[in-house]
């Protein structure tokens, strides 16, 4: 049995943007303390850490330093190198594993696990090459999207195939030696889940969330989700096997798409907090962070009981052109709850914040979130 790590005790964190950020206010608020580590300097997880260690993750005796001074190491993002894992495990607990992580950092590990545990995922080739590609899409058939099988995110390191005229111009967007083929799904929409399991194998679920994307990045979430409840059940038992075959401790997310028939079908996990989550901040018990921590550090998992239907919609920088955004007339919004980051420079789809509203139901917090936002949009330069 594992002994409960305490507040008071120091926690780790590999990675500093807005997820160590948020992971760090979560277990302050609890009495930790938190030191991050990335090779940035003054970064949002680092303003608000109690200590940054600003190094290269290649850096052994830098992050031997950073392990001996915490107890327990979880992460932000998944792509960091595995060796990083085995350096840290000497000094301290890592959670999720790093086998977590080294599956789920390449969608070839990622899907070919999965269906290996019998879980529902769309039809999908290894191709790495142009004459692979052309062979596998015989295969899978068209509509199809590949994928590269590391380091993409937000729409990153993919390109949808239509016909067998865009093989060599996808191939060649791609600029990889590996690569995931899958069959293009036609779904009705797409859902999050995301679950918390601690070392004494006890999980909890929040309910299904919906998601909606604009350019790739996730753009609206909604919860609960207006999902028949056999598919919600569905979705919480898939991610349940999920957790338990991969031994998670921590938080997972797993990204379903609904089908029209109502089956679902498994896209991608991330072993940690999920963008679709921030909204558990201001409408659950128990949110997605603190959850963390607790999972993490052995305690009992919180309760994911709901307060209030919401909505979460994100910030991205292009809502600082052609000028600042107007954070007055968004606090006027006495329902709007403003989230930043503390990032310095804003570039086009950078996600810089998000903005939560409450409401009697999820159409009615939708409404509310997309107002606010359009305050912030509809400022004069």
């Amino acid at each position: 049995m594992i002994k409960p790590i305490l507040p008071g005790a120091t926690l780790g964190v590999l990675g500093s943007g807005q997820l160590g950020r948020m992971f760090t206010l979560a277990a302050a608020r609890m009495g930790y303390h938190v030191h991050v580590y990335s090779p940035g300097r003054q970064t949002p997880a680092g303003e608000v850490a109690t200590q940054e260690h600003s190094a290269p993750y290649e850096d052994t005796q830098a992050l031997t330093a950073f392990a001996r001074q915490v107890e327990v190491v979880t992460f932000e993002f998944e792509n960091v190198p595995s060796s990083v894992c085995e350096v840290i495990e000497k000094y301290a607990r890592v959670a999720p594993s790093g086998n977590v992580f080294h599956i789920c950092q390449n969608r070839l590990r990622e899907k070919s696990t999965l269906r290996g545990s019998g879980l529902p995922v769309p039809d999908f080739l290894a191709v790495r090459s142009l004459q692979e590609l052309q062979a596998g899409l015989k295969i899978i058939g068209c509509p199809a999207v590949i994928k590269t099988s590391s380091s993409g995110y937000d729409g990153k390191g993919q390109a949808v195939i239509r016909s067998a005229e865009d093989l060599t111009s996808a191939w060649d967007s791609l600029s990889t030696d590996e690569a995931i083929l899958e069959q293009l799904v036609d779904f009705d929409s797409e859902i999050s889940v995301i679950g918390a399991r601690n070392p004494q194998g006890d999980v909890a679920f929040f309910r299904p969330f919906h998601n909606t994307h604009r350019s790739h990045i996730l753009d609206i979430t909604l919860c609960p989700a207006a999902l028949p409840q056999s598919v919600e059940d569905n979705a919480i038992e898939i991610s349940r096997h999920v957790l338990e075959q991969l031994n998670v401790t921590g938080v997972l997310c797993v990204e379903l798409f609904v089908k029209r028939d109502g089956s679902l079908l498994i896209n991608e996990l991330a072993p940690r907090p999920h963008n679709s989550g921030h909204l558990t901040i201001d409408a659950h018990s128990t949110c997605q962070f603190e959850q963390q921590v607790r999972a993490i550090c052995g305690l009992p998992l919180g309760s994911v009981r709901q307060l209030s239907a919401a909505a979460m919609a994100n910030v991205l920088g292009d809502l600082w052109q052609p000028a600042v955004p107007d954070w007055s007339a968004l606090a006027a919004d006495g329902e709007a709850r403003l989230h930043l980051y503390g990032k310095k420079n804003p570039g086009m789809g950078r996600k810089m914040g998000h903005i939560t509203a409450l409401g009697p139901t999820t159409s009615a917090a939708r409404e509310l979130v997309l107002a606010a936002r359009d305050r912030l949009q509809n400022h004069n330069p």
